[in-house]
């Protein structure tokens, strides 16, 4: 724990050099005029602290400023009356901090023009609102008279309300219907600010983070529908890195890898290496280490397993997360995929099934503890209570890696560890739209009946091999994900006074334009060239 002290003399260094380099690409850096600008926002990465994403948007701003491009940032300055970072699940009425974030946005964005949006009170929208039901808040749509459109504002505000609150099934009370009516108000100010403002300033591009949180959302739906192009990004896998796309919510991780593209030597030893230390639980993700130990499988659960036929893990995901918007295709939610897969535990007692909760579930001194979790769900159904299953929680440091290397294949909804289990060897089965299902890593069938039916298959033969393609295909696309679409800003970053927040490093600010990862978002945002690093 650092003392207080400490930490506010920690910050105050990373204020300097935030303002030493503001000021300096100020100096140096002469802007086209004839060039439109780029504009930049990001109302959900941050409150008072600078975030990953907060930071690797500052810094994306910062690149395209040295490139000679004038930047704006479109900031709010209490343009939602509630905000998904400022949410309290516990007290839905409880205003946003409005003033710890304003304070954030002059410290920070110092480098180019703030636009700031401002209330977005609206007393015809909250009559309309004013009565409806969950399904009817879902559906919801409004009128915007500048496009001739109605805004989508309930799927628009609905994966951010389910952040928000930590769960996938929202409840149906005043408190939820609450939220998600101040969400919807809030979304329809920024398609008006947000409208009025790219009319205003005509940009080439505007570059928002993640794309799904509702505020981005909001503003991604006006720009396309302007003509405008799109660039998302969002925290990558290695730390300090970042994914940018274009055209697509980050979340969904698209990926144009060449069919010629094949690892060399050096390629397969660094790939290796990143594996050696993943397998030990040595990594981080935003800036938060998961495993604080990694523990193998003891003797008691080895003692179990021996009077099982074969061993089957089961990998859930945070059922709130954005990503789950896109994983939705064979099942309706991960929820509805383990009810379908109860009854298959069932009916085959010679297996043991090990279900393991993702470790960010439940992420110790944070709000970010799911309200509807893998846990609820196994205590609801009394899973524990069936002597071929074993249930292992988010808290609980057992090594993934070791229970794969004893199983006959692994059953993953849409997470990582799918990728990872193909590469040390095991044949996977997805039940979700992942990152690597459109490369022929693991095997995802059509749909539910087929998903089923080759579970069955699986079960009751004797050995399930390990298509030749896929370990092949995962080499392929891990290493392409790590090393060439992860942009690193570890050159530019270290870690804040707090888990997650980052400060700036000392560089000199010519690295804007130098530096490789400067180079590959410049084109990417100002010309429309792939993110991708080359080797």
């Amino acid at each position: 724990m650092i003392p207080p002290l400490t930490r506010r003399l920690y910050d105050l260094t990373g204020d300097y050099r935030l303002r030493k380099l503001s000021a300096a690409l100020t100096r140096h850096t002469r802007l086209d005029p004839e060039q439109p600008p780029v504009v930049f926002f990001n109302a959900s990465t941050r409150l008072g602290n600078l975030s990953q994403n907060a930071a690797f948007s500052l810094l994306a701003s910062m690149a395209v400023q040295a490139a000679g491009v004038p930047v704006v940032h479109f900031a709010c300055t209490g343009g939602m009356t509630r905000c998904m970072l400022g949410t309290n699940p516990d007290d839905v009425h409880q205003p946003p901090p409005c003033a710890l974030c304003r304070r954030g946005t002059g410290r920070y964005l110092r480098n180019a023009p703030v636009v700031p949006f401002g209330e977005a009170e609206n007393p015809k929208l909250r009559a309309t609102l004013a009565g409806l039901d969950l399904s009817e808040l879902e559906a919801f749509t409004y009128p915007f008279a500048p496009l001739r459109e109605a805004v989508p504002l309930g799927g628009l505000t609905l994966p951010g309300l389910r952040w928000a609150l930590r769960r996938h099934h929202l409840q149906d009370d005043e408190a939820t219907r609450f939220l998600w009516r101040e969400y919807i108000v809030s979304a329809y100010g920024i398609v008006r600010a947000f409208y009025d403002f790219l009319r205003r300033v005509e940009p080439q591009a505007a570059v928002l983070f993640n794309g799904v949180a509702f505020p981005e959302a909001s503003a991604r739906w006006v720009a396309q529908r302007l003509g405008i192009r799109v660039v998302t990004h969002e925290v990558s896998y290695l730390p300090f890195t970042a994914f940018f796309v274009a055209d697509a919510p980050a979340p969904t991780y698209p990926l144009h890898i060449p069919g010629d593209f094949q690892l060399d030597e050096a390629q397969n030893a660094r790939l290796d290496a990143y594996l050696s230390q993943r397998f030990k639980g040595e990594f981080t993700m935003a800036g938060i280490r998961f495993w604080p130990e990694m523990q193998g499988l003891d003797e008691s659960f080895l003692r179990k397993a021996a009077g099982f036929r074969q061993i089957v893990p089961v990998f859930t995901n945070v059922i709130y997360d954005t990503s789950q918007v896109f994983a939705n295709t064979r099942f309706e939610h991960m929820f509805a995929w383990l009810d379908a897969l109860l009854p298959v535990m069932r009916a085959h007692p010679e297996t043991l099934f090990v279900i393991r909760a993702h470790p960010d579930e439940m992420r110790p001194g944070t709000r970010k503890q799911a309200r509807e979790h893998v846990r609820g769900w196994v205590e609801r159904n009394r899973v524990a209570d069936l002597p071929n299953v074993i249930f292992v929680g988010s808290r609980e440091y057992l090594s993934s890696y070791d229970l794969i290397r004893r199983s006959k294949f692994v059953l993953v909804y849409n997470s990582s560890i799918g990728l990872e289990a193909v590469l040390l060897g095991a044949p996977v089965l997805a039940a979700g739209a992942a990152r690597y299902t459109d490369y022929e890593v693991v095997h995802y069938p059509e749909d539910r009946g087929g998903y089923l039916r080759l579970l069955e298959r699986f079960l009751t033969a004797d050995k399930v091999p390990l298509p030749e393609a896929h370990p092949r295909n995962a080499r392929r696309f891990l290493y392409y994900q790590l090393f060439k679409a992860s942009l690193p800003f570890g050159d530019f970053l270290e870690p804040g006074s707090i888990p997650g927040a980052v400060r700036l490093k000392s560089f000199p600010w010519r690295q804007l334009r130098e530096h490789a990862t400067m180079r590959v978002l410049v084109d990417g945002i100002l010309h429309g060239k792939p993110f991708l690093l080359d080797d």
